[in-house]
């Protein structure tokens, strides 16, 4: 009985549903306001729990309505198994479901300033702790929804995108303390909070300015070819080629790199002799190189995606794609997890990873040399690997995704503002070239400079400038101090309270009579 109590409180649906609520600011319903106060309901729901064990569990119901709205797209790919996957990860969110109910009570000052700087830093330490990929990945991080606004993204390029998620967390909750604080003085806290919050994008923008500044080194013409939903490897190649042959390659909008899709070459061009052949004489017609995708068996029976850059030598450098796809590409614990396979379309075998980021050089056609970085598919939710490309000399960051099972679905556009983020974390001009939709492309601080929907087939043509290599933004330089940040937070927090605790429980028991 106590098992069905449990799903049969009202509040805690309430609170699965206030936790899809801030998902709207995601595209493609692209409320991106919403994330400014769309937990102050949730917030609500924790704060007018009867007790922390409740509270927890809300918090809890809380994640995993925000985890089921933005990944409900995995329901073809997972069936069942995406509710197993929320449900572990929805726990998550206990402790700030915990957190918010004895901080917000209330609140007098002092508990209003503490909520202020723990609640954002536990959901930063959430996000931190999801973006490890063994557990799943970090999709759907609470700033990225800001990936419209340059302003805002600039606080990405000072702490990343922890540093977005920590402001708007710390927005919303002022915006709570606002309305329930017992005393003006609380209140006061609240308001002074939310225009802290909001004075933040700006302030950073500001700091910043300084580094954009700095001229270009040159230009960069990219031709990102998506052929749309093709029937076989063959058929994709022969359309690939006719849009690449079919690119001007003169006057100022010519090409400097060509760039195909994930999964844009279904042959191993390493012993398929006519295959790689084909490439080398298309690129030697263009004039160009071309950076394209494998994805094949081996002789071995080993499968990787590979990033392949051809030009008149062959295979001229390559990438081996790292951070797999959890369930997609591979399934974690699969002794534990494999009969997710006879239930959904989880991935049959385990592909092979490669060894990490790695930077590519490319000869341009008036005889520039290129160093870019080059990323596959679900690499681009991750900021240190695009980091790390910048570190190593990247001048621009390039995205290789198919995308072809999600079609129809906010995963598309979701996908594609993603490098909006990685740009304004890395100081570097950001493309996504996708197989079936959506490519895109922003300039250094995140501005959109084109986007080719999924409903489109044929090449995106941007130029971009190219900053210095030696660029740093300050999160390249200084890294996940954002997270680090929010975890002392957190553990700071934790010994308050139970030091706390424990000394009401002291003068508890000293006070009882003997």
């Amino acid at each position: 009985m106590a098992f069905w109590r449990a799903f049969a409180q009202p509040a805690r649906y309430a609170a699965l549903l206030a936790g899809a609520l801030p998902v709207l600011a995601f595209p493609a319903p692209n409320l991106e306001w919403l994330a400014w106060c769309g937990l102050v309901p949730g917030l609500f729901l924790l704060r007018a729990a009867p007790n922390g064990r409740e509270a927890a569990i809300r918090g809890w119901w809380f994640g995993a309505g925000y985890l089921l709205a933005a990944l409900y797209w995995l329901i073809p790919n997972l069936g069942p198994g995406l509710l197993l996957v929320v449900i572990v990860l929805g726990l998550l969110w206990a402790g700030f479901g915990y957190a918010a109910w004895r901080l917000l009570r209330g609140p007098n000052p002092r508990q209003a300033a503490a909520a202020l700087v723990v609640l954002p830093g536990i959901w930063v330490v959430i996000d931190w702790i999801r973006s490890w990929q063994g557990i799943g990945g970090p999709w759907a991080v609470f700033g990225a929804s800001q990936w419209q606004h340059p302003v805002v993204l600039a606080l990405a390029a000072v702490g990343g995108i922890w540093l977005i998620t920590f402001v708007l967390v710390a927005a919303n909750t002022a915006i709570m303390i606002a309305l329930t604080a017992a005393s003006w003085p609380g209140r006061a806290v609240g308001v002074a909070g939310a225009v802290i919050a909001v004075a933040a994008g700006p302030t950073a923008f500001s700091l910043t300015a300084a580094e954009y500044a700095v001229p270009p080194t040159g230009y960069l013409t990219l031709a990102l070819v998506q052929p749309g939903i093709q029937d076989g490897a063959h058929a994709r190649l022969a359309e690939e080629s006719r849009l690449t042959m079919a690119i001007p390659r003169t006057g100022k909008h010519g090409p400097d790199l060509i760039i195909w899709g994930e999964s844009s070459v279904g042959y191993d061009l390493y012993t398929d002799q006519a295959v790689l052949s084909q490439l080398v004489r298309l690129s030697d017609q263009v004039g160009r190189q071309l950076l394209v995708s494998q994805d094949a068996l081996s002789p071995s029976g080993a499968k990787s995606k590979v990033a392949v850059l051809i030009g008149p030598a062959g295979i001229e450098g390559s990438y081996i794609k790292t951070r797999l796809v959890p369930f997609g590409e591979y399934i974690p614990f699969r002794p534990v997890l494999g009969w997710l396979t006879k239930i959904s379309k989880a991935a049959s075998e385990n592909m092979i990873a490669g060894h990490g980021a790695h930077v590519l050089q490319a000869v341009l056609p008036d005889g520039r040399r290129l160093t870019f970085g080059v990323l596959i598919c679900f690499e681009s939710s991750f900021p240190d690997m695009s980091a790390v490309d910048t570190s190593h000399g990247a001048q621009v960051i390039i995205y290789q995704t198919s995308d072809s099972t999600f079609q129809g679905s906010w995963a598309l556009e979701q996908h594609a503002s993603l490098s909006a983020v990685r740009a304004a974390e890395t100081g570097r001009p950001t493309v996504q070239a996708a197989l079936t939709g959506d490519s895109a492309a922003f300039d250094s601080r995140g501005r959109l400079l084109g986007w080719l929907g999924s409903s489109k087939r044929g090449v995106l043509t941007v130029t971009v400038a190219l900053p210095p290599a030696s660029a740093r933004t300050p999160f390249v330089r200084f890294g996940d101090y954002v997270p680090w940040f929010s975890i002392g937070v957190v553990v700071m927090a934790i010994a308050f309270a139970t030091g706390g605790d424990a000394g009401r429980r002291r003068r508890h028991t000293e006070e009882e009579p003997g």
